[in-house]
């Protein structure tokens, strides 16, 4: 069987068919290549956009599905799941309005 390289930066994830970093459960959404020269500049590429990337390339055996095979040791740990809040959102706190002056409060009186 041939060799499959796939992309993995420093914290453990690996690189996706769609340029985004994913932590590996779904081995059909990593990008993969059995050229190491694609990998290779593929490797450039990404890390010419995000110079703070450090990208290895990591050579694995596929399985009878043409998949990667990963080791668990090679996993990150999954990333949590936070539901977004967007900014107009009635989530948010309210302003507090600031207390009159007393300077406004004697023009009252």
């Amino acid at each position: 069987m041939t060799e499959l390289y796939i992309l993995r930066n420093q914290h453990g994830y690996f690189l996706g068919k769609q340029k985004d970093w994913l932590d590996g459960r779904d081995r059909g959404a990593l990008y993969k290549t059995p050229h190491k020269d694609e990998a290779i500049n593929l490797k450039v590429e990404v890390s010419a956009k995000d110079f703070e990337q450090r990208i290895h390339i990591l050579p694995c055996q596929p399985d009878e599905r043409g998949l990667p095979v990963l080791a668990v040791d090679d996993m990150p740990p999954p990333r949590a799941r936070v539901k977004p809040v967007r900014a107009d959102s009635a989530e948010l706190a309210p302003e507090s309005s600031p207390e009159p002056s007393e300077s406004a409060q004697e023009a009252q009186d």
